[in-house]
């Protein structure tokens, strides 16, 4: 059974802590860490998909709302599905100034052995939202439901070349293995590509290039409006608002898949309690502003707030979980 960045499980976060970000833990010395330099927001992925937009969104957030006395700025470090983020990061051990955007990838990059960095190796600070999986494909393609990609599948699951981001193993790649586990197939019969970035994969989409993609919901909102993109069905538990309302899940299409990557706020190990405690408050008050909240509406984010205690025990349940999911894949022992 996956845990709440699965399955939607709600936990109750908001009694989870009150401190406030301007009264972080102090230190032995009663003196209280807060930033001294510019803070870097590290992405593992190109701009413009959800990963980066979830960087700027927080960048944004903590400087609108003056939550952090210092500069941040945005670094993408897009390559090896995040482990060019990961080893940068990793270099930085103790060092507060530097976060990045937390992703599934911490879990399963190690468990498929394409990097020796896991989440043991950085400071888990707060998991912020879920977001789920939605599949598009071309809207010239003949399958306009997500039965129709079943029976595809079915048929010939090489003649439906699947993109996604970031790589191999990633939690796109498993929401579509999750669907071949459903409809009675091998995970491993999938024709998969991996994309540095999910704008890439969605414009090999609209390129004609691949027949499916699987991603988040705010990297095709705006080509399903423009009617570029349609999407099939969403592994959500309810329908997703805006430009998807009219997009039925796979629940209603008589599958049971919901699935969803989580996104995070994660720090380079060796940070301290009052480090943590700093950044726990600035993200608790950002994502209980009006602007987080329409953050989340416009990228079809799930609010599935969380600190630092709570998620590091989410990810030692994820590791297990995903290790199950991968070896269906092919890509884990």
């Amino acid at each position: 059974m996956f845990n709440k960045k699965y399955f939607h499980i709600a936990f109750a976060w908001a009694a989870l802590c009150s401190t406030a970000v301007a009264q972080p833990a102090s230190t032995g010395s009663g003196q209280a860490w807060v930033p001294t330099k510019n803070v870097e927001i590290v992405v593992g992925s190109a701009p413009g998909g959800s990963n980066d937009r979830t960087g700027r969104s927080v960048e944004k957030l903590l400087n609108d709302l003056k939550l952090v006395p210092t500069s941040l700025t945005v670094v993408n470090k897009p390559g090896g599905g995040g482990n060019i983020m990961f080893s940068y990061v990793n270099q930085h051990a103790g060092d507060a100034h530097y976060l990045m955007i937390g992703t599934t990838a911490m879990v399963t990059n190690h468990i498929v052995g394409s990097s020796k960095i896991s989440y043991l190796d950085f400071t888990p600070i707060a998991s912020l939202f879920n977001d789920y999986v939605v599949f598009a494909v071309n809207a010239n393609s003949p399958s306009k439901t997500g039965k129709d990609v079943i029976e595809r599948l079915k048929k010939d699951p090489q003649s439906v070349p699947l993109g996604f981001a970031t790589s191999l193993g990633s939690h796109n790649h498993i929401a579509a293995g999750l669907l071949m586990k459903a409809m009675g197939a091998n995970a491993r019969d999938l024709k998969a590509v991996a994309f540095k970035g999910a704008a890439e994969a969605v414009t090999a989409l609209m390129g004609g290039h691949l027949e499916l993609v699987t991603t988040a919901g705010g990297n095709v909102a705006a080509h399903v409006q423009n009617g570029r993109v349609r999407v099939v069905a969403v592994s959500a538990d309810k329908r997703l608002p805006g430009s998807l309302a009219n997009v039925p899940t796979w629940k209603e299409q008589g599958v049971n898949l919901v699935y969803g990557g989580w996104r995070s706020i994660v720090g380079p190990k060796g940070l301290t309690a009052q480090q943590v405690a700093y950044w726990e408050g600035a993200l608790r008050k950002a994502s209980q502003s009006a602007e987080w909240k329409s953050e989340l509406e416009r990228n079809y984010w799930s609010d599935d707030f969380v600190t630092s205690a709570q998620f590091r025990k989410d990810l030692d349940k994820d590791y297990a979980d995903m290790k199950a999911v991968l070896m269906d894949l092919g890509l884990a022992r």
